[in-house]
């Protein structure tokens, strides 16, 4: 299969399209400059606790307050507290020091947010999910510093690797240098790409990770809030890093900064692969160029055809998006109906699968199939989603159709 990437980079917006042999699978679009980004840290502070939901509004500066509920404090808050109050509270001129602090017992996962937080207090809260419709951001106190190959969490002191990856063997190598390297009080998630990777590669990029967040505390210590404490350097980059793969054959960028930055980001990642980075120089837009134009506007609209004349109808509502497969006037039908039931339903399933990703339908989505007699199919078409579903990056439930025919998936969206 061939992979591309194509970058369309505009003046207000960069969209990155993930072509698999020349079909759209993956569109991301984000405003350069964007505010209240996923990850971003701020130095936040207190506005209103609400017990009845057991979370709190926090000021991070955007019009609606921010959301935090209990659970997104983490089971290190205490040990997160103690260090912020030395950080905020103490000798300004004197920064402590998380490898020398003695970790605090974890908190209650069943306390209650008016017996751990104060109105007023300042936290250092970091971006979960972005402002959506009428809600404000979704925030955490649980920070993260995310890297191609791991992920540091400050008051952690436990060390995790990627399901993803299946051998053992490499398991147990990368758990052991990982424990070799990481500073104390820091927990590490080893990410798939990790696998394979050299020491050097490992020990530069946690290097960096850890002065992001030297990088971020200078900051606060300083800061007032509302403020802005740490961001991806690069928000193209930071795109790129969730969607790069060494498998693709090319990336075609018609902007020469952006290719700059990502062709210094790919020789470090992937010295071997910088030469798939590549300009494009024509007149032709360059969405236009590789046919992503005419996808988007045959994939977005209500209803979407798949192979021989077959279709699905795409509803969504505020609670959950619903849709419906239908056989339409197909060219080629099997000799018998179960036959043509579950040939439609396997496409369908490949086109739905599609359709999440481009779409980055979140929440809950139900499926109504072609209904299918026997069990054995049901099966197979439950088996086969899971299957062409394990390509999503983001997190998602499925089950198995129900008496009715239905399908029922969950999924998780972080972006607006």
């Amino acid at each position: 299969m061939k992979s591309e990437l194509i970058v369309d980079v505009q003046k207000d917006e960069v969209s990155i399209a993930l072509l698999e042999d020349s079909r759209l699978v993956s569109l991301q679009k984000e405003a350069r400059n964007i505010a209240y980004a996923v990850g971003d840290i701020y130095l936040a502070k207190v506005k209103k606790l609400m017990p009845g939901l057991n979370a709190a509004f926090v000021n991070v500066g955007y019009d609606k307050d921010a959301f935090l509920h209990y659970l997104d404090l983490g089971p290190h808050y205490a040990s997160y507290k103690a260090f912020l109050s030395q950080l905020l509270d103490g000798d300004r001129r004197k920064m402590p020091d998380i490898e020398k602090m003695k970790p605090l017992p974890d908190i209650d996962k069943n306390g209650t947010v008016n017996e751990t937080l104060e109105q007023g207090q300042q936290l250092l809260v970091q971006i979960v999910k972005e402002p959506i419709s009428s809600k404000g951001p979704r925030l955490t106190t649980e920070i993260t510093f995310t890297g191609r190959f791991m992920v540091l969490i400050p008051f952690s002191d436990k060390i995790s690797v990627s399901q993803k990856i299946k051998s053992s063997e490499e398991k147990m190598r990368l758990r052991r240098l990982v424990e070799s390297i990481k500073p104390k009080n820091f927990g590490v998630i080893i990410r798939t790409s990790a696998e394979g990777k050299r020491a050097a590669e490992l020990v530069n990029e946690l290097k960096t990770l850890k002065n992001c967040w030297d990088t971020t505390i200078a900051k606060a210590q300083k800061a007032t809030p509302p403020s802005l404490i740490f961001e991806e350097e690069s928000r193209i980059v930071g795109m790129l890093r969730d969607v790069f793969s060494p498998s693709f054959e090319a990336i075609h960028v018609n902007d020469s900064d952006t290719f700059e930055q990502i062709k210094k980001y790919v020789s470090i990642i992937a010295p071997d692969r910088a030469d798939i980075v590549q300009t494009y120089n024509r007149d032709e837009p360059i969405f236009d160029h590789f046919s992503i134009t005419r996808q988007i506007k045959s994939s977005f609209g209500k209803t979407v055809s798949f192979r021989s004349g077959a279709y699905i109808i795409i509803e969504s509502t505020e609670a959950l998006h619903v849709i419906d497969v239908n056989s339409g006037n197909r060219s080629r039908a099997a000799n018998d109906q179960e036959s043509n039931a579950l040939e439609v339903n396997l496409r369908a399933a490949d086109e739905i699968a599609r359709q999440l990703r481009l779409r980055d339908m979140g929440g809950i989505i139900v499926v109504d199939f072609i209904d299918m007699a026997k069990g054995e199919h049901r099966q197979q078409l439950y088996e086969h989603m899971r299957e062409i579903m394990q390509n999503d990056r983001a997190r998602h439930n499925i089950l198995p159709l129900s008496k009715f025919g239905l399908m029922q998936i969950t999924r998780q969206r972080v972006r607006p």
